[in-house]
């Protein structure tokens, strides 16, 4: 018999951990990816464009490591 809850347990699954994980590489990657590409751009308004991106990959990895009990700092 299912036992339901009351709340819902604070707890992370295997499967949950390994989706985090993914999520986490994949902002990562695209971090990395796309500092080096404001490196080598010269156009300002791409350059700009770049790093709002970059801004927000390390929002999702920020928002990542706080749903790990990580430090967002």
């Amino acid at each position: 018999m299912e036992e339901k809850y009351r709340e819902v347990p604070n707890i992370i699954s295997g499967k949950d951990l390994d989706y985090l994980s993914d999520m986490f590489e994949w902002n990562y990657g695209l971090l990395k990816n796309t500092n080096e590409a404001v490196n080598k751009v010269n156009n300002e308004e791409i350059k700009n464009i770049l790093i709002r991106a970059m801004d927000m990959f390390i929002n999702n990895i920020n928002n990542i490591l706080g749903i790990l009990g990580g430090k967002n700092e």
